[in-house]
């Protein structure tokens, strides 16, 4: 089993300054603070990295941030995926992949292919990529649900596409996919809500968007999860319960970067079309931070 992803990975945010430049320092603090409190890898450039609205050369920047600050401690995932075939197939040859264990590739949305298309579109990848390919369904963004038996016959099919981040918020299918499963494809948990359930019936942990804000006690209470350790797990999972429900309320990653500045970690600055938490929800946030 590819070990290295299991537990607790995080998918981190790209911090802006107020000028909307990519603020390397806050970056830099944010990968340290994670690889200091326990966080097992680190998801470069996914949804809460804001990978839509930021450059390719940006891209190449935070990459090579993180990989500085990182120094080989701790496995590096990158997310390059989308809905035109060909580009991603041209981005992955461009990228320097030498610091990168895997790539995240999220199902293609907007064009709502069949079950045939998604297979195809990541069959494709998976012939032209030379590292290993972790997939993502994540059908509240593409709109379409890549279905368990899709996710196992690439599983089956590939060698190198070796996991699923897994974020339909289904129970259902979280399981239908620990079940039928070959022995050493992993299914990670994309739901933080859901991630301890899932790693306690026997998934590999977690790409979380909270634990990047909370390392210490969310890779805590995976570990235990991974360790059958339910009641102890639960007592953490239960401390975390009203945050994790605040960063998704309206936007993600515009709730985690209001963690994140109640943390002094970085600005809660974003790029439109996201605008910045309410008010509201940043007095709650604020509030929980303080009492945790």
């Amino acid at each position: 089993m590819n070990s290295k992803f299991l537990g607790t990975g995080v998918a981190l945010v790209t911090p802006f300054k107020s000028d909307q430049s990519i603020d390397h320092d806050a970056l830099a603090n944010i990968v340290n603070f994670n690889i200091e409190n326990g966080t097992d890898y680190l998801v470069i450039c996914g949804t809460t990295g804001e990978s839509v609205t930021i450059t390719k050369q940006e891209k190449m920047q935070v990459v090579e941030t993180i990989s500085k600050v990182n120094n080989g401690r701790l496995p590096m995932v990158l997310g390059i995926g989308g809905n035109n075939t060909a580009e991603i197939i041209k981005e992955i040859q461009a990228t320097d992949l030498t610091d990168i264990d895997a790539i995240l590739s999220v199902s293609p949305y907007y064009s709502k292919p069949t079950q045939e298309g998604i297979y195809q579109h990541f069959k494709a990848i998976s012939e032209i990529s030379p590292v290993d390919i972790i997939l993502y369904n994540v059908p509240g963004r593409t709109s379409k649900n890549m279905e368990a038996q899709t996710t196992l016959r690439l599983a089956n099919d590939f060698k190198n596409i070796i996991a699923v981040k897994e974020a339909g918020n289904k129970t259902s299918q979280y399981l239908q996919l620990i079940k039928n499963k070959p022995e050493d494809f992993l299914i990670i948990s994309g739901d933080d809500d859901l991630a301890l359930g899932v790693t306690l019936a026997g998934g590999a942990g977690v790409i979380s968007v909270i634990g990047q804000a909370f390392p210490a006690a969310f890779s805590k209470m995976i570990r235990l999860g991974l360790e059958g350790k339910a009641k102890e797990a639960y007592s953490i999972h239960y401390r975390l319960m009203d945050v994790v429900d605040y960063i998704f309320e309206e936007n993600n990653p515009a709730g985690i970067k209001a963690v994140f500045e109640a943390l002094d970690l970085c600005r809660d600055t974003v790029r439109l079309p996201v605008v910045p938490a309410s008010g509201q929800l940043k007095e709650k946030i604020r509030t929980f931070v303080k009492e945790f």
